[in-house]
């Protein structure tokens, strides 16, 4: 039987309009609360609206969003067990340069590239509240929770099971804009979930949000909380290339350094600090003697 009959006999394909005005809803649900959450936990000027809707085979729908996006799956019991969201990589790097006290005139348009893993755990926050609302929206038997998994760039996401079988789904485009930066972030619904769904958007707003104070304090967990690569780097004897070119396994290249070692600790090729060298047991180790950098400039190197 062909895919689309068989998915429209079983509920899970929908007429135009059906889908339009439910994807509408969720774009008026969104528009009303995703704003407030955002503009009262962070205390900066957000725009959001409905930018329309897009219904195909969810795989189709959810590569259609191009790379510069961060994805995360996410299920909600007795509702759906596989949603989608993504953000725009822009709108998380403008937030993060936001958060860390760049000047609004000095904020650009960021150049179109994955997030880096500091901006990853951003995103979980912002695909946090993306999916708090959604649910907030959304009448289903019990108190669940949406369970969402860890956000991934869209080019680290895995491919489908040889043999996965794809359904009709929809997405809903909303754009969002922070200061000079517009992007957008998105919620791809299978349709079998979104067509036996009645959208409400809560009377209590604030409900949906928390304080400044603990978005604040929930970012600086969560930055707290990731793991930055460290690279440490020697100065070696400097060795004619007539010598290089004759080394062979055993040969010994001397430390530059004849008293105490000295190693430049680096992460995303920047150096951070000047450190001794030595070991405690059996382990080589480095010990913190100067900063190269200042605390801020550390951070916003890493975040950035």
């Amino acid at each position: 039987m062909d895919q689309a009959l068989l998915a429209r006999l079983t509920g899970g394909l929908g007429d135009r309009k059906t889908v339009e005005k439910l994807c509408s809803d969720f774009g008026h649900l969104f528009t009303e609360l995703l704003l407030d959450v955002l503009q009262s936990e962070t205390g900066l000027q957000v725009d959001v609206h409905y930018n329309g809707h897009e219904a195909g085979l969810m795989s189709e729908l959810i590569a259609e969003l191009g790379d510069n996006v961060v994805l995360a799956d996410g299920s909600l019991r007795n509702w759906s067990p596989n949603f989608v969201i993504g953000c725009g990589n822009a709108f998380v790097v403008t937030l993060m340069e936001n958060l860390l006290g760049a000047l609004p005139e000095t904020i650009e348009e960021p150049i179109q590239r994955p997030l880096s893993r500091i901006e990853l755990d951003l995103s979980v926050m912002v695909i946090g509240k993306i999916a708090n609302v959604l649910r907030s929206g959304i009448e289903v038997p019990g108190s669940f929770e949406p369970q969402l998994e860890r956000p991934h760039n869209a080019e680290d996401r895995p491919k489908p099971e040889e043999d996965h079988v794809d359904e009709y789904g929809a997405v809903v485009k909303m754009g969002i804009e922070l200061g000079p930066v517009a992007s957008e972030f998105y919620v791809v619904i299978p349709q079998k979930a979104l067509l036996k769904t009645v959208v409400t958007v809560p009377k209590s707003r604030s409900q949906a949000g928390q304080s400044r104070k603990e978005w604040a304090e929930q970012m600086a967990e969560q930055v707290r909380r990731s793991q930055v690569k460290l690279q440490a780097r020697i100065q070696l004897q400097p060795l004619t290339l007539d010598t290089i070119s004759r080394l062979a396994v055993g040969d010994v290249i001397a430390f530059q350094d004849r008293g105490d070692v000295m190693v430049d600790v680096s992460a995303n090729g920047k150096n951070l600090y000047r450190c001794e060298f030595g070991r405690a047991g059996e382990h080589y180790t480095v010990r913190v003697k100067d900063n190269v950098s200042s605390e801020d400039e550390i951070l916003r190197h890493l975040m950035g």
